[in-house]
């Protein structure tokens, strides 16, 4: 799932270098970096009886805590760390091997629902504008961004001023997650490659971007549309959102065919990312646009889930009124470098600071070419694949419900107002949704991004703890005050602030205890120590709050699929005056959890207004 991030203005414009002795800055930090620490085996697993304790009853919290005290007094425990810390001396990163390949590239299930994500860009951002036109100019936007990139004269990201790992950009244009059996491969082709690929009624056109301005774009879209709406094409394209060992074996007999097919899977492969031009009309709804941007269908689609799409990939997806999303491919990137290119693009576009002519000497010298067709030549074996993976794919995602959350009541300024962290705030609400909806405390999964490392990724907020639970108890018990809720509350907030601190700062509990369990050698007639074959180990990381924040101005909304087969994927962003989340679920019931999410905002504000009143109250009378 895609990365928390905060809330962050970016530069819309190229970015002016002041320093000659670094005219180069995007990576110009990679070997000043920190490498990923091994935290110690005491404190991970201190945190860790923390938080399993709200998921226990007193006896079996005090089995776990025995199995605990075990494992860290006997000689493979120090084994296992000494091992590990061996591996962090020896590589860049002793995680980042093993988590891309176990958490991404080894997985073999479907990419949607489980693995990439989509944005929907802020309706009216294009002004009215034809499909075509609004394209072609969020296509320049890319294309002056990647140059940013190319050059590496963009501005790395900064946390309070420490430059951030910036190793995945690589993977960001002109990149494919190859289907491989038993582990796909990310594969980067030249930056000098410089065509889009575009789709439109399922039918893939190669699109030349140097040197080419708003008009030459628009044009060249305008004749793919007339090309493609003469005939739907087969749809290859749905084989990519299949079981990933389907589509390896199937883009293996696909190039065996013919030489022209490997050439025209290298040509989508390859491209700066995919163009999806869709046909027909345009959703209206937040949920229909959220449906057609995350797996290119609707809840009932007449065409099916995953119409015009490639999910290898990056793509920007417009619709015939003009408005556009994102389709993020998640294997080596998380969401930190897409959400900057969605937002150079919206924002420079809105702007101005884009440029959508090109000043002679950038230019092309030669006419447009006409759109390039991508054909393939398809045998009965892999016509029935689609049709199969077509029907496949409906069948999943029919199981999926979908609902888009704009909550307008109060956003950041009303939180920040009674001097709480705005995300802290926002994991209460879904911890107080989940109580009431079911009586106990949520597994939940905040994503922290720690980029501050080099190759770092992600590690996980755990936010259910003992003080969320407290609170959770407080607010549904009627004999507990305002003021004693309010107290409950801000233990919780606490807390929450310093897991989030242990996370950033790649202290928490997951990623350590998955690297320990990576160096058992089971093989060789060690076993797995009992304290993760404890039934609460893998309960405690059953995520079913699967949760993430992204906020930025130019979105209506992000979103991704939960990722537990009974649990819920909460994605969510903060804003002055609103929240917004996307609930995805297979327990039919996304309304009725949005409905407890909006109930649980709307009872933790007033219990937060009436504590503050009362204290001031209380506050006025001790002065008489």
């Amino acid at each position: 799932m895609p990365v928390a991030v905060p809330t962050r203005r970016l530069a819309t414009s190229p970015p002016t270098n002041n320093s000659a002795s670094n005219p180069t800055p995007l990576y110009a930090s990679q070997s000043s970096l920190p490498r990923l620490p091994v935290p110690t085996l005491s404190s991970t697993f201190h945190k860790y009886l923390e938080t399993i304790q709200p998921l226990q009853t007193s006896d079996a919290h005090q089995h776990s805590q025995a199995l605990v005290y075990d494992f860290l007094r006997s000689d493979l425990s120090k084994t296992l760390q000494t091992r590990l810390e061996d591996r962090a001396e020896e590589k860049e990163s002793w995680l980042s091997e093993w988590w891309n390949e176990t958490a991404y590239m080894g997985y073999r299930g479907r990419l949607v629902p489980n693995v990439s994500y989509f944005y929907v860009h802020k309706k009216g951002l294009g002004g009215g504008q034809s499909q075509q036109d609004r394209a072609a100019e969020l296509t320049r936007a890319t294309v002056e961004f990647k140059k940013l990139v190319d050059t590496e004269i963009l501005q790395p990201e900064k946390v309070r001023g420490q430059p951030l790992c910036m190793a995945s950009y690589k993977y960001l244009f002109n990149a494919v997650r190859v289907p491989t059996s038993p582990a796909d491969v990310p594969l980067a082709y030249p930056k000098d490659t410089h065509h889009i690929v575009v789709l439109r009624n399922n039918r893939y056109f190669k699109v030349d971007t140097k040197g080419r301005g708003k008009k030459a774009l628009a044009e060249a879209f305008e004749k793919v549309k007339k090309l493609a709406d003469t005939k739907a094409g087969e749809g290859l394209g749905i084989l990519t959102v299949d079981d990933r060992d389907v589509w390896t074996e199937a883009r293996r007999h696909l190039m065996s065919l013919s030489k022209s097919n490997t050439v025209s899977v290298q040509a989508i492969e390859s491209a700066i990312l995919l163009v999806s031009l869709d046909d027909g009309s345009a959703p209206k709804t937040e949920d229909e646009r959220a449906w057609s941007y995350w797996s290119g269908g609707r809840s009932r689609s007449p065409k099916g889930h995953g119409w015009n799409r490639w999910f290898d990939k990056h793509e920007i997806i417009v619709d015939e009124s003009g408005e556009s999303g994102f389709n993020g491919e998640h294997s080596m990137l998380d969401g930190t470098p897409t959400l900057r290119l969605n937002e150079f693009m919206l924002a420079g576009l809105q702007a101005g600071k884009i440029p959508l002519e090109l000043p002679e000497g950038e230019k092309a010298t030669s006419p447009m070419p006409d759109p390039e067709e991508i054909t393939f030549e398809l045998d009965a074996h892999l016509r029935g694949l689609i049709d199969k993976s077509r029907i496949g794919f409906g069948e999943e995602m029919a199981l999926q419900d979908l609902k888009m959350l704009n909550f307008t009541h109060y956003g950041k300024e009303a939180i920040k107002a009674h001097k709480a962290s705005p995300d802290a705030w926002a994991q209460m609400i879904k911890q107080l949704a989940f109580f009431r909806l079911f009586n106990r405390p949520g597994v939940a999964y905040e994503s922290c991004q720690t980029r501050k490392f080099l190759l770092g990724r992600t590690e996980v907020i755990r936010s259910a703890s003992n003080e969320s639970k407290a609170f959770c108890e407080a607010m549904i018990d009627p004999k507990v005050s305002d003021t004693e809720r309010e107290k409950a509350f801000r233990r919780a907030v606490s807390r929450h602030i310093q897991y989030s601190t242990w996370a950033a700062d790649a202290q928490g509990v997951d990623r350590h205890m998955f690297g320990l369990r990576k160096l058992v050698r089971e093989k060789e007639g060690e076993k797995m120590p009992e304290v993760f074959k404890d039934e609460v180990f893998g309960r405690s990381s059953h995520w079913e709050l699967s949760t993430s924040q992204l906020s930025s101005e130019y979105l209506d909304g992000w979103g991704y699929g939960e990722v537990v087969e009974d649990g819920y994927g909460l994605s969510y962003s903060i804003h002055d005056n609103n929240i917004r989340w996307c609930i995805t679920t297979k327990n039919s019931d996304a309304e009725k959890f949005a409905e407890a999410l909006v109930n649980a905002a709307d009872e933790l504000k007033a219990m937060m207004d009436r504590a503050k009143s009362q204290t001031h109250e209380g506050g006025g009378k001790a002065k008489l």
